[in-house]
């Protein structure tokens, strides 16, 4: 059964990406667009505009140019919107890189993507040269000043006309991000103007309640898919004012939420949870935070209301990848229709259908499956992996996303857990983001994740890893979990860890916790 998104139908135009955002920005030049939550540097809408047609200016005279790709190596800065849509109006390709990636990581990307730039901050600069030197890039740019690179500032000076590249929003990529890596290395996934603009308008159309008086946390990662599109693209798309920390810090996140007033927050679980349990929040003045927008990974119903009641504003959550750009579904914004545990419904333009693991056969309503995708957000595929990208979308245009979900009777969709990560209890599937979401509701627990144990009897058991808040002995917790789960789907043994492994995204790192299983170290 192919689920339909309950919204109407939208006209996708085929414009690129930054002529979509400028012609909204017209409407409020005078209106703060960034501000750099640290130290209070801000840019109107106005001064966006000007300031990404000098830095293309600058980059076309260094002879960047359509197709051309560079890369983006920074934390969250108000100048990453100017960098990231200087590139764009070039006709050029930005690939947006993890600053907690090593020398060796940042060198594989930056080869894989084929970059002929990169640009970065003073901190990162030490790696930045060794791997620019590794992959042949012609320039190193750096916000601010550093010894051995260009200050990015010099191309804002340059004088010269705007590039006009002829760009086909439907064929010309303008962002080329990389998938987790989670399993094998990362993949380059390649996202056309019309693939962003597409989400931009469906996520939009999802979300009218945000607008041009609001004020976002840009607390999310902007070299990862959701921060780049739905934080701060969206942001710029709605009007809003968008205020970056280049890290997430408790105390600093908190102290920005109060200070600059924010209303709304998209966020991670991570983040949720600690919203919902850590003691400082009391410490803060919350209440202009009218709406918080989960994603990334499951969040737990449980979390969800508990957060919503402590800091008093709505808790939603939505789905996507970085392969669709990447908005999938999202609960309404109106309490009374969302779902907590939900993940919501289609954005327009959207289909979504659940597949049997085994067969492939279509599954009905109440059945668990692969989720997979069909709508205009879906990627143009993988760089120079064909045959992945024919594993991930096949013939008829279903991406297969790889998480196990399934449909109620009112079309919103729940996700279970990851095809890959479902632990084989003798024979029976028992998904880890189950067992997560009923440990965090105990009251003793800060933190958890769920992993497969290899076991000579059973094949394989769920092992908790935990960090405590509070209290509470390894039984005490088993016994908990063991009363609010079926006998198989039981915790069999939990360990006690200082913190769990997460990407920057949010995403639990299981294959972490698994490798240090396998070493015996667990």
């Amino acid at each position: 059964m192919i689920q339909k998104s309950p919204h109407s139908e939208l006209a996708i135009p085929e414009v690129t990406m930054t002529e979509l955002l400028f012609e909204r920005a017209q409407r409020f030049p005078e209106k703060t667009a960034l501000i750099d939550g640290p130290t209070g540097r801000s840019y109107t809408y106005g001064q966006w505009v000007a300031l990404v047609r000098r830095a293309a200016a600058g980059l076309a005279r260094r002879g960047f140019g359509k197709g051309d790709v560079l890369a983006i190596y920074s934390p969250n800065l108000p100048e990453y919107a100017i960098a990231f849509h200087a590139v764009a109006l070039c006709g050029g390709i930005n690939t947006t890189i993890s600053p907690l990636y090593t020398a060796e990581e940042l060198t594989y990307q930056l080869k894989d993507a084929r970059a002929r730039f990169l640009l970065t901050v003073p901190p990162f600069l030490d790696k930045a040269l060794v791997a620019a030197h590794e992959a042949g890039i012609e320039e190193v740019f750096v916000f601010g000043e550093a010894q051995g690179a260009t200050p990015f500032a010099a191309l804002l000076a340059a004088e010269g006309p705007v590039p006009t590249p002829t760009i086909d929003p439907r064929q010309d990529l303008v962002a080329l991000p990389y998938s987790s890596g989670t399993t094998g290395l990362p993949k380059g996934v390649m996202l056309t103007h019309f693939n962003l603009v597409a989400n931009l308008l469906q996520t939009a159309a999802a979300l009218p309640e945000v607008g041009e008086d609001d004020r976002l946390i840009a607390v999310l990662p902007f070299f990862h898919i959701y921060g780049l599109i739905v934080v701060l693209n969206l942001g710029l798309y709605h009007g809003t004012t968008i205020v970056t920390l280049p890290r997430f810090e408790l105390e600093t996140f908190l102290g920005t939420l109060a200070s600059y007033g924010i209303t709304f927050a998209s966020l991670v679980p991570p983040i949720v949870l600690a919203l919902a349990k850590h003691p400082s929040v009391e410490q803060h003045d919350l209440s202009k935070l009218r709406m918080v927008f989960s994603g990334a990974a499951p969040l737990g119903a449980e979390i969800a209301e508990a957060c919503s009641r402590r800091i008093g504003c709505l808790v939603f959550q939505g789905y996507g990848l970085t392969e669709t750009s990447p908005v999938t579904h999202m609960n309404p914004s109106d309490p009374a229709k969302a779902k907590p545990g939900s993940v919501g419904v289609p954005l327009p333009n959207t289909e979504c259908r659940i597949v049997d693991l085994e067969s492939g056969a279509e599954l009905g309503t109440g059945e668990s499956g692969e989720i997979c995708i069909r709508g205009p957000q879906n990627m143009a595929g993988y760089l120079n992996r064909p045959d992945a990208t024919a594993a991930m979308i096949d013939a008829d245009g279903w991406l297969h996303t790889g998480d196990v979900g399934y449909v109620d009777a009112d079309n919103h969709l729940f996700i279970v857990d990851r095809v890959k990560e479902l632990i084989k209890y003798k024979g029976l599937q028992v998904p880890p983001a189950e067992l997560e979401a009923i440990l965090l509701t105990h009251e003793a627990v800060a933190d958890a994740a769920v992993i497969p144990s290899p076991d000579e009897e059973a094949g394989e058991v769920p092992k908790a890893f935990v960090v405590l808040r509070g209290e509470a002995t390894a039984e005490a917790i088993l016994d908990y979990v063991a009363a609010r789960v079926a006998p198989y789907k039981r915790i069999r043994k939990l360990e006690f860890i200082d913190q769990i492994p997460k990407s920057a995204s949010g995403k639990i790192l299981r294959r972490v916790l698994v490798e240090r299983e396998r070493a015996g170290k667990g």
